[in-house]
């Protein structure tokens, strides 16, 4: 972990004050040191990976300690806020839900789980029928691991287990989603390796510049991977580390090869759906559907749950008992979800987002071109993108600079997550869908202020 990321020593900044933003402390408040302190003393290390701010409350596109400062949230509190936070129509059905004595059913049915299962099924494409809800996105997407295996094998026997991703994916954090994930370094603890796990390049553009659907077939060759061995491929609508989507017409030709050799086509719809891309689902920037796909984030703007969105044939591999979870459509989580997709839509914050993003992705186009020697690539469509930070000239990731970009951001009132991606590099922006116009204007004159100091900084250090 760098200094910048480490240091919990207050530093002095300029104050700000605008309508979006305000500071008028040191950052970090020296107030909040202790409780910074005491989690870093009782927590792993892996949870001080972001900027040192204690969150107070968050309300719409704004994020608040308790010292006084208020920051423009580019955040989203990872990609979750999707209709802002705190919406008050999601704090009244989370309120309604508890008042009405009903915390936790397990399997159990409850009414609400069962109005958001269709609610689901309504905004889905056609051909869809169920839905199992979980509560993280990487539970997710190991279900959706299990229906693709479990299925192989019902219609191939032990050969028909392959399981094809792409690298740099990343579809969570338990040891299926890393078997799955195309981070190396991220499953290196495992040890022995699944063979029945491959990975293919994903065509972005950038870091892999070849994006004929070709590649995907000749990966597989090189790798001595039978196409009737695959039981399925999972893709990200976006890779989340970069915000980088592929070409239309790879994925078109990755659903016509899955189609010939009898694989599922999965969609990891952590990060995208429910707007975030500008349409409902990610996916459908592709003009595809997929045979399973798995939202998650956005789902309840705010409490944790996921799910499970597929053909019959697929989703009732498993009877009665057998593929269950604790706090499946838990129904207070369901009833924010419930509250959230009605908002979605009443509001039309999916069409909002799309055009917020023409305006979101010019500025950082701008951005892109003023600091082209070390902005190497923009990525994104809709409310998220990735701004790849490399060293000048080069396409070598360079984690240091981007790192000091989004510490300068914070400390000039624009919440942003440490940065991700191929070396830590990618500066990821992702606000609530409700973000207005002068707010995202506002946002990227302060991303571009942070670039102009971190490389000031870099030079002068």
């Amino acid at each position: 972990m760098s200094e910048v990321k480490s240091s919990l020593e207050p530093r002095l900044v300029p104050p700000v004050h605008t309508r979006y933003r305000r500071i008028q402390t040191a950052i970090p408040v020296p107030e909040s040191i202790p409780t910074l302190n005491s989690l870093r003393e009782h927590e792993p290390v892996s949870m001080s990976g972001q900027p040192p701010i204690v969150w107070d409350r968050a309300e719409g596109v704004q994020v608040y300690d308790a010292w006084g400062n208020m920051w423009l949230d580019w955040s989203a509190g990872v990609l979750v806020a999707n209709s802002g936070h705190s919406h008050p129509a999601v704090v009244d059905a989370i309120v309604k839900e508890a008042q009405h004595s009903l915390l936790h059913s397990y399997c159990f049915p409850n009414a609400t789980r069962g109005r958001l299962i269709e609610e689901l099924l309504k905004i889905s494409p056609a051909g869809f029928d169920r839905v199992f809800l979980l509560t993280t996105g990487g539970e997710a997407t190991e279900n959706a691991i299990k229906l693709a295996k479990t299925r192989g094998r019902k219609i191939g026997g032990e050969r028909k287990t392959v399981f094809v991703t792409f690298e740099r994916a990343f579809h969570g954090r338990t040891m299926g989603a890393q078997l799955a994930g195309g981070i190396p370094a991220l499953k290196a603890w495992i040890g022995a390796l699944d063979p029945t796990f491959v990975q293919v390049p994903f065509p972005d553009g950038f870091r892999t510049k070849d994006t004929h659907f070709e590649l995907f077939e000749q990966s597989l060759r090189d790798q001595h991977v039978d196409p009737d061995t695959v039981c399925g491929v999972m893709m990200e609508s976006y890779q989340g580390g970069g915000a980088s989507f592929a070409p239309k017409d790879y994925v078109q030709a990755l659903r016509r090869w899955c189609d010939r050799h009898g694989a599922l086509l999965i969609f990891d719809e952590v990060q995208s759906a429910f707007g975030r891309t500008g349409k409902m689902f990610g996916f459908e920037h592709y003009e595809v559907v997929p045979d399973l796909f798995t939202p998650a984030k956005g789902l309840a703007s705010s409490l944790p749950i996921s799910a499970v969105i597929g053909r019959e044939e697929v989703m009732n591999l498993y009877g009665p008992g057998q593929m269950t979870s604790t706090h499946s459509g838990n129904p207070i989580c369901a009833a924010a979800a419930l509250a959230n997709l009605q908002v979605l839509q009443a509001e039309h914050i999916v069409e909002h987002a799309a055009a917020m993003g023409q305006i979101f992705h010019a500025e950082l186009s701008a951005i892109h071109e003023e600091f082209s020697d070390v902005v190497a690539a923009h990525h994104g469509k809709g409310l998220v993108a990735g701004l790849h930070v490399v060293k000048p000239g080069s396409e070598e990731p360079d984690g240091d600079l981007a790192t000091r970009t989004v510490m300068h951001a914070v400390e000039k009132g624009l919440m942003m997550f440490f940065p991700v991606g191929v070396g830590g590099a990618t500066v990821k922006a992702n606000p609530p869908l409700i973000m207005a116009e002068d707010a995202i204007r506002e946002g990227a004159s302060v991303l571009r202020d942070a670039f102009r100091d971190a490389i000031a900084e870099r030079i002068g250090g």
